[in-house]
Order: structure tokens, then sequence, then C-alpha cells
């Protein structure tokens, strides 16, 4: 995790999934990330721009919370890339005052949303 300079800023994310294996898989065909293992139980991931990680220690609890938004270049892309890697589309592609975006289920059933520009 960070320190200086994360003041008041979100640090780091992390989901409580059934299978590292596959949240990995899933993660990494869709956006990309890359990760690091730290046993059996947990391993943390790198978007790019943000670390986080995913455990097993906790149950899965998928609804409710915040919803955590990722940014791509190509809404339609991004949209495929998550078909393809096993997400379900929870919302479409629909516009909202200053861009586009949709949402989707990750494997252990996690909304995100992926938006983009006009």
């Amino acid at each position: 995790m960070s320190g200086k300079g994360a003041d008041r800023k979100i640090d780091y994310i992390e989901f409580n999934v059934a299978d590292i294996a596959k949240s990995k898989a899933f993660y990494g065909s869709a956006f990309g990330w890359t990760f690091t293992d730290y046993g059996a139980e947990y391993c943390e991931f790198q978007d790019g721009r943000l670390t986080g990680g995913f455990t097993t220690l906790a149950p899965v609890s998928a609804k409710g919370g915040p919803l955590v938004i990722l940014f791509a270049d190509d809404l339609e892309d991004a949209l495929s890339r998550v078909e393809e890697a096993g997400g379900t589309i929870e919302k479409p592609i629909f516009s909202f005052p200053g861009g586009r975006r949709f949402q989707f289920a990750d494997p252990d059933g996690y909304e995100l949303a992926v938006w983009s520009d006009r």
C-alpha cells in the first residue's frame, strides 16, 4: 500500500473473492491488470494507476456499497472484453451527462462500471 501523498485519497481497494485464480483470469483478460501473489489467500493487483487486492479470507459480499468505476478510451471494446472474459452485462451502454458507461458483474457478482467520454 502507498503512504506519502495519499492523504485523503482512495489508496487501495480490496475484493473478497471465492477463487483468486478465477478473479485474476477475469481482470487480467478484460482489463490487462497484473498481479503479485502473497500466498494462497491473498493477491495484489495493479491496474497501472491503482493497487488493490483479492482475498479469500472473508466471505464474498458482492451487493451494495460503493460502485467502482473504471475508464476506457473505447467503451465498446471494453464491453466486448468484459463479456469475453466471462463478465455479465448488468446495464448495457447508456449516456449520462459527461459521457457513456455500462455496468457489469464480475465472476463473484461484484457490480462495477466502465465509462468513457462522449
